[in-house]
């Protein structure tokens, strides 16, 4: 089954279109960026508890403190990274919603048009109309591709925080005593990272974006 058929009825058994079902995609695009602000968020408590862990170790364990130290960062900047995204997913709705309400009315101004198809005034109402969607259509296509481009980023940011984890699970073997302490700490690390690789890889293939998701 598609998109268009599995729970996007329109409380009448009948799937959205056009605009209203782009404005379902972005909805379902800003749940998976809250999915991902809130492990960022985790990531972030787990790189400080990780820095304590690493300092009570002492130098066996200073190449682990450095990577937890980076993944705090990473945190961070993953963070804003989403920020970015809840900015742009918050734009696209605006405009989606003004197409939404627009062609609604569009409906009422077509019916009249029929009735009186010799009205001047008509239709240069809707013929400002039509520009008007025009330049709407165009700052939604602009949306689109500047989301699609700040989704790849935070996925090459991902890439990178995976790089850490697994440096860090690497590290933790050797910590001496507290070997098994960091070993857990750099696997629960590795498991949120590809949690967050797993969310980003549902909004690059979005079909909002043209995919199959």
């Amino acid at each position: 089954m598609t998109e268009s058929t599995v729970g996007e009825g329109d409380g009448r058994g009948r799937p959205p279109s056009g605009s209203a079902l782009d404005l379902l995609r972005i909805v379902r695009i800003n749940e998976e960026i809250k999915r991902v602000v809130a492990v960022a968020f985790k990531i972030n408590i787990m790189a400080l508890n990780a820095i304590f862990l690493a300092k009570r170790a002492g130098n066996a364990a200073l190449g682990f403190g450095v990577l937890s130290n980076e993944l705090r960062v990473f945190s961070k900047d993953l963070h804003e990274s989403m920020m970015t995204l809840t900015r742009l997913i918050h734009e696209s709705v605006a405009e989606v919603s003004v197409i939404l309400q627009e062609s609604r009315q569009d409906e009422l101004f077509r019916r009249t048009a029929a009735e009186v198809p010799d009205d001047a005034r008509l239709a240069a109402v809707l013929e400002r109309r039509a520009a008007r969607h025009a330049e709407c259509a165009q700052r939604i296509a602009a949306l689109r591709r500047e989301l699609r481009m700040a989704v790849e980023d935070a996925a090459r940011l991902v890439e990178l925080g995976g790089v850490l984890a697994k440096s860090a699970k690497i590290e933790a073997a050797y910590g001496a005593g507290f070997a098994a302490s960091l070993g857990q700490v750099s696997g629960e690390f590795d498991g949120i990272v590809e949690e967050i690789r797993s969310s980003l890889d549902k909004l690059r293939h979005s079909s909002f974006f043209g995919g199959s998701a």
